[in-house]
């Protein structure tokens, strides 16, 4: 049996995943990231993407979260999403909600700072649009 950490996924509705696991693949802001048994200690912010979970069972488990950040350490790996939701849940109209709501912050932004990061937080949920639901 390959050597295990503990997971956990947990948004602000409920803790969707704690479980023991060989390997998890976050959509880190600045990349995809594979976590693995005695990982460095790391946190890093999380983009909108498809979160893959090996569990310990062999079984591959996947969600779809909308920012947060994880925080990694040899033993674990805790990641607190701003909304998570199990794949197969996600549908083309809830996609479709999140840009729209988007769109709109992005004609209320108060700064140039503010719009740009709306404008890739939406850019992030097109290209998430464009690939889970596709799939």
């Amino acid at each position: 049996m390959a050597d295990t950490f503990n997971f956990e996924l947990v948004s602000p509705e409920r803790l969707l995943v704690s479980e023991q696991v060989t390997e998890v693949v976050i959509p880190a802001t600045l990349g995809e990231m594979t976590v693995l048994v005695n990982h460095a200690p790391t946190m890093t912010t999380i983009k909108p993407g498809v979160v893959t979970v090996k569990l310990a069972s062999g079984q591959t488990e996947k969600y779809v979260v909308f920012g947060g950040f994880a925080d990694i350490l040899p033993t674990g790996c805790t990641l607190l999403a701003e909304s998570a939701m199990a794949l197969q849940t996600v549908t083309r109209d809830t996609l479709q909600k999140r840009i729209e709501h988007a769109q709109k912050e992005i004609d209320n932004a108060d700064s140039d700072e503010h719009k740009t990061k709306l404008e890739q937080f939406l850019a992030e949920l097109t290209h998430l649009n464009n690939t889970v639901v596709a799939a």
